[in-house]
């Protein structure tokens, strides 16, 4: 099983919408977090321990990251979506366009015999 996280600002739209889009993914568990400290899931130490995979919406969510984990983001990869803060949560267009960056990153699902 792969521990994926989605990492935004505040953890109100674009993250739980991620989390929200993957949850019944084949192979994968999910998670979501915010950066800020008023996000309503603040990232944490444990969770980007807990991520084999860590996708961020933003290049400054990657900074962040980066440089408040540094000690924890060893043999993790970090994605960079280039998703901008202009979706409500679960827009159409978002999630299609999370389904299109995302996906193969993901393991595949199994044809069922």
């Amino acid at each position: 099983m792969k521990h994926v996280l989605f990492v935004c600002s505040q953890n109100r739209l674009r993250s739980p919408t991620a989390e929200q889009v993957f949850a019944e993914h084949a192979g994968i568990e999910c998670a979501s977090a915010g950066t800020n400290h008023d996000a309503d899931n603040p990232l944490t130490r444990e969770l980007v321990e807990w991520a084999d995979i860590i996708f961020v919406m933003e290049r400054h969510h990657r900074d962040k990251v980066g440089s408040r984990f540094k000690l924890n983001l060893s043999n993790k990869r970090v994605v960079c979506l280039d998703i901008p803060d202009e979706y409500e949560f679960m827009d159409p267009a978002l999630v299609k366009l999370l389904r299109d960056k995302v996906a193969r990153f993901l393991p595949r699902a199994h044809a069922q015999p």
